[in-house]
């Protein structure tokens, strides 16, 4: 066993950290059969964790929404999502860091029993290493967004601002976007038309110097989106939250995402129009990226820009 602990990455199951290869669910675990599971994921900054509490908090409201008890307190999930992640760090090097994962389904179905029965929870937490080398060039080119045809699932039925294993509305979205171009990210309409999100994403727009991004109830409230919201106005950049449609889009200045691996990353073109004058990143998001690398402490485009080409 602790031959095994020095090689392959560990998870925690159900009280015990084990081998990810030994951390199985069943199938008959109401997560994998319905999606009736919730998580959260935040990533490290030079190993270290970035905003664990924030992410936490966002995770327990995600289970109060569709009534799932965990089991745990948030402080003893916090012990055991750094206990897992000290136990993975000597896997990766110094220049490397992980996306750090907590996901709780309703547990197992009980055969016989109601459509309801269940017998739980199942809790994970687990770890695996950013996409460094693949998304590298996001940072030297910029994203390329493609909206599908696919509207984003109403909040009038359900609400985006659960994190849940439900993300079929999603996939599909961005295997329709990567059709058009097997490099882009997809952007979802509402189903008035307005701008909402992507998959793990969240969108920003400039225009004459004002940030705007698609209002909170209709989109999942990013950690990195409000923690860029926060940096912008203590630089006392205006910013705010409204509907967007894609007049709005093609006609502004930049444009940007943020997610919890890229933090914020320029977005060149949506569809088939250029943001702005094509120059990546614009000035304000620049300024942003800048705030942002200088408040975790990390240059995190270096970083990715170090695994171009390589």
């Amino acid at each position: 066993m602790m031959a095994q602990l020095a090689n392959e990455r560990v998870a925690y199951i159900n009280g015990k950290i084990v081998p990810e290869s030994q951390a199985l669910v069943s199938f008959r675990d109401r997560g994998f059969l319905f999606g009736d599971a919730v998580f959260d994921t935040t990533r490290t900054f030079s190993h270290r964790i970035f905003k664990l509490t924030e992410h936490l908090d966002r995770f327990y409201r995600s289970l109060r929404y569709v009534k799932i008890d965990p089991g745990l307190s948030p402080a003893e999930l916090a012990r055991i999502t750094e206990e897992v992640l000290a136990k993975n760090l000597h896997l990766i090097s110094k220049d490397e860091d992980y996306w750090v994962s907590q996901r709780i389904s309703r547990g197992i179905e009980v055969p016989g029993g109601e459509f309801t029965s269940h017998a739980g929870p199942t809790v994970i937490v687990e770890c695996k290493p950013l996409p460094l080398r693949a998304r590298a060039k996001l940072y030297r080119d910029g994203i390329h967004m493609v909206v599908p045809s696919i509207r984003r699932a109403p909040p009038q039925s359900f609400s985006p601002r659960a994190k849940t294993h439900n993300y079929l509305n999603l996939i599909m979205a961005d295997l329709e976007a990567r059709g058009h171009d097997p490099e882009a990210w997809a952007v979802l309409l509402d189903m008035n038309g307005n701008v909402t999100e992507g998959m793990g994403s969240n969108f920003f727009m400039v225009q004459d110097g004002r940030i705007s991004t698609p209002r909170a109830q209709q989109v999942l409230p990013g950690i990195s989106r409000a923690t860029t919201m926060d940096l912008a106005r203590d630089m006392g950049i205006a910013c705010e939250e409204r509907d967007l449609d894609l007049y709005d889009v093609y006609t502004a200045d930049e444009a940007f995402l943020t997610s919890t691996s890229l933090c914020i990353c320029p977005v060149a073109k949506v569809n088939d129009h250029t943001i702005g004058n094509a120059k990546v990143p614009g000035p304000i998001t620049k300024k942003l990226i800048e705030s942002y690398s200088k408040f975790v402490d990390h240059d995190f485009v270096a970083q990715y820009l170090k695994f171009l080409d390589t």
